[in-house]
């Protein structure tokens, strides 16, 4: 069997390994497979016929490095917008809930476009050793492509992973790509993780199309405000172009 982030151990429980494990402590879980996870999740439980086109996860604490149980109701219910919300709990308590919005699929190849350009091709980027910034399982886990001009606050990056998100389990196209968008809070840093701590509280995706191919895309802005908060933007893109963008807010505070 391939490795993988979460094995399933219930209907609606999952085990996590130890590739997810954090990049701020290893015993916890780095959110970015959490995020693949509960988009799984709420796949197997919604209607079809309707896209996602946005999806908010809102981090209630600690995620601890144990077994999650992962629960999907239907908050608004319909053929053409449909709200889901998943909460994630660890030993009773909810550690994360998400709310994800469904839209009916028409036909708008008349009126598709975008002023956003498309990133270089993974291919044309150098490998990036993220791991010899951060630590952690799931950073070890991922290929990342990073252009040699990066700056602190200001990148772009492509990421990849060999694991499957749950093990012998087909997992959708959608919750792969989802499963990796997380990293964008570590990949243009602009201090120094081992000096300051900058965790995201949340992290919301609006999506334009549906992306597609392994490669997640992240062009990624972060910026630091003067009075602890923080803001990490990225437009997100697949290897035929943009698809959507990704915003997290950041407690900042020093270290020590």
């Amino acid at each position: 069997m391939r490795e993988s982030y979460f094995e399933r151990v219930g209907e609606h429980s999952y085990k996590p390994t130890a590739h997810v494990g954090g990049a701020w402590r290893t015993d916890e879980q780095h959110f970015s497979p959490l995020g693949g996870l509960i988009a799984h999740a709420i796949d197997r439980h919604r209607s079809d016929g309707l896209v996602l086109a946005r999806i908010s996860y809102d981090i209630l604490g600690k995620i601890a490095l144990d077994e999650c149980e992962i629960t999907v109701e239907t908050i608004r219910p319909g053929r053409t917008i449909e709200l889901l919300e998943a909460t994630v709990t660890i030993a009773g308590r909810a550690v994360t809930r998400a709310r994800a919005w469904f839209l009916a699929a028409h036909d708008t190849t008349a009126v598709a476009g975008t002023p956003i350009d498309r990133l270089p091709p993974p291919e044309s980027v150098e490998p990036w050793p993220m791991a010899e910034l951060w630590t952690g399982g799931y950073i070890a886990s991922i290929e990342v492509r990073r252009p040699a001009d990066a700056v602190p606050g200001r990148t772009s990056a492509w990421i990849t992973s060999e694991l499957d998100l749950v093990a012998g389990e087909p997992v959708g196209p959608l919750a792969t790509y989802l499963a990796l968008v997380d990293t964008a809070n570590g990949i243009a840093v602009r201090q120094e993780p081992t000096e300051w701590m900058f965790p995201n509280v949340d992290l919301t995706v609006h999506l334009h199309r549906q992306p597609e191919g392994r490669w997640t895309g992240l062009d990624t802005s972060v910026t630091f405000g003067p009075t602890g908060q923080g803001l990490t933007s990225t437009i997100l893109h697949d290897v035929h172009g943009p698809v959507g963008s990704a915003q997290q807010i950041l407690t900042v505070r020093p270290l020590g």
